[in-house]
């Protein structure tokens, strides 16, 4: 039996390929927006500017930022095998991209008062990683 064996039964967790340009990048120093422009698949350069936006009280722009980053990780998870649900591990730094645009994604929907969105998304988020949830907040 594998560590990583699924006792209960549901899909395997999903890891996204390792990307280090945009990670190297934004670690750098260089803006979450020149990533974006480089990276545009890059649901961690989407999430970086949305987090941006939102700290400076534009939440309409983090919103939309958000969603891309989140439309990009569901692209991204489905053409590694994911099915519409089961684990996004966080310990996977790879996933951390998609959790963070799906945190803020939740985040902006409360915030311009789209409650049936953030609802969706927090338990996304959730049943996705538990681990993000928390550590995201």
């Amino acid at each position: 039996m594998s560590i990583h064996e699924n006792l209960l039964g549901g899909p395997p967790p999903t890891h996204l390929p390792d990307d280090p340009g945009p990670r190297e990048l934004l670690a750098s120093g260089t803006t979450p927006a020149d990533v974006a422009a480089k990276y545009p698949t890059s649901s961690l350069a989407w999430a970086r500017l949305a987090d941006e936006a939102f700290e400076r009280g534009s939440v309409v722009e983090s919103y939309a930022y958000a969603r891309t980053g989140y439309h990009r990780g569901l692209d991204a998870l489905r053409r590694n095998g994911w099915k519409g649900h089961g684990p996004v591990p966080w310990d996977h730094e790879p996933n951390r991209g998609f959790l963070r645009a799906l945190h803020a994604l939740a985040r902006a929907a409360q915030a311009i008062g789209e409650q049936e969105e953030y609802e969706r998304c927090a338990q996304f988020l959730k049943d996705s990683s538990p681990t993000a949830a928390q550590v995201l907040g």
